[in-house]
């Protein structure tokens, strides 16, 4: 049996940010393992700049994530995208030069009325153990918010934790039973994966590799829809 931290990801709106340094900011249909560590190291309290830290973290921990159906009054709620626009002043031209615009313009994306269900465990290597895990999500170091900082939750982001053979078992002990599940190790043979560019390359800031993740319930998902 292995243990589980359970989160709850719920507010008016999210923004799980794919790689760009476009104009176009947009959101991943479900939480980024680059937004989920980002989350955990502020709960932890570990500083951009401690590269051995999140280093450690992100070589430690794993996700499974449940996309939820919101009900209010027995009426299903749907995600619906929202886009921002923003002027940026002294934005950078281009990936690798200092040379900056005068002023940009941007569109961020933002999900709306989303909420997820995030079972987290450690690999038996992991540096950080799930109870200071528990601990930090309980009592945060910094405040956590979902993606950015103009997204508050509006639900506690502690769950429960629970034990289970596997991620999908642990995710059907928390109610409700249903929706897409994402995990980052499969469930069966056949599991549908996506390749997704999520995971954070600690010493180059702001670059991100491509890795999988498994649709281990549901239908198939798209990680920009």
């Amino acid at each position: 049996m292995g243990h589980y931290l359970i989160l709850r990801l719920s507010g008016p709106m999210q923004a799980w940010g794919q790689p760009s340094f476009e104009g176009a900011r947009l959101s991943a249909a479900f939480p980024t393992r680059s937004g989920l560590l980002g989350l955990l190291g502020a709960c932890l309290g570990i500083r951009r700049s401690d590269r051995k830290a999140l280093q450690e973290l992100s070589n430690g921990v794993r996700f499974a994530i449940r996309c939820e159906q919101k009900n209010i009054e027995g009426k299903a709620i749907k995600v619906t995208k929202l886009t921002d626009y923003h002027t940026v002043k002294d934005a950078r031209e281009s990936y690798r030069g200092l040379k900056s615009h005068e002023t940009i313009q941007t569109w961020r994306e933002y999900l709306c009325d989303a909420t997820f269900t995030i079972a987290v465990w450690t690999v038996e290597s992991s540096f950080i153990s799930l109870e200071r895990l528990t601990m930090a999500v309980k009592k945060p170091v910094f405040t956590p918010y979902l993606g950015r900082r103009s997204c508050p939750f509006s639900e506690p982001l502690y769950l429960a934790e629970v034990e289970a053979e596997k991620p999908l078992d642990a995710l059907n002990l928390c109610p409700p039973n249903e929706g897409v599940i994402y995990s980052e190790i499969a469930n069966a043979e056949h599991d549908v994966h996506l390749q997704v560019r999520d995971e954070p390359i600690i010493n180059l800031p702001r670059q991100f590799a491509t890795r999988e993740w498994f649709i281990v319930q549901g239908g198939i998902g798209n990680v920009s829809k």
